[in-house]
């Protein structure tokens, strides 16, 4: 039987984080959904640096279509969870849909996999991200601590069934690590 992923993001999610771990999945046979508040086109962006800048720039990159919508979605019914980074996070964990959905991971402890700005959405559990360590890119650094856990330096980092990366560039061991856990 296919495990089924399950992708949560939205408009302004970093192109690389969604199109790497979308592809690498449906590679494996495993289902794949994309969720975001609502079914839409998303625009995704591309995050670079640039010499001189002291952060990263952003540009338009592809669209994708998500499938189905946060309010839509049971949970229940998929086996593993990506979040990827990018701008989307800041505010697809205004969404009321969605503590819950990232919350039945946590409790039924199945992967879950957070790149980059990701953190921002694992703060809608603080709860259940008290005690824990991940990374994440380190402007989000204060809120992996606001929520108790402990902020890992480094660029990828495996703790209980949360598998944490950095940023696009640490993909390549983010899904190996994430499909480790969901086999």
């Amino acid at each position: 039987m296919s495990k089924r992923v399950l992708i949560i993001t939205g408009d302004a999610v970093e192109a690389l984080e969604i199109f790497y771990p979308y592809y690498r999945c449906l590679e494996e046979g495993f289902e794949v959904t994309i969720a975001s508040p609502s079914v839409k086109k998303l625009q995704t962006v591309s995050h670079d640096f640039v010499e001189g800048m002291e952060t990263y720039i952003e540009k338009p990159a592809y669209g994708l279509e998500s499938h189905a919508a946060f309010a839509d979605v049971d949970p229940t019914q998929y086996d593993g969870l990506i979040i990827p980074g990018g701008r989307a996070p800041e505010y697809i964990r205004l969404d009321e849909s969605l503590p819950g959905i990232v919350r039945h991971f946590f409790e039924a402890n199945k992967p879950v996999g957070a790149i980059c700005h990701a953190a921002q959405v694992l703060s809608v559990v603080p709860d259940l991200m008290k005690g824990r360590e991940y990374t994440a890119y380190s402007a989000c650094k204060p809120d992996v601590v606001a929520c108790g856990a402990t902020y890992i330096d480094k660029t990828l980092h495996t703790h209980q069934n949360l598998v944490s990366g950095h940023a696009w560039p640490d993909l390549p061991g983010f899904m190996r690590e994430f499909i480790k856990l969901l086999r």
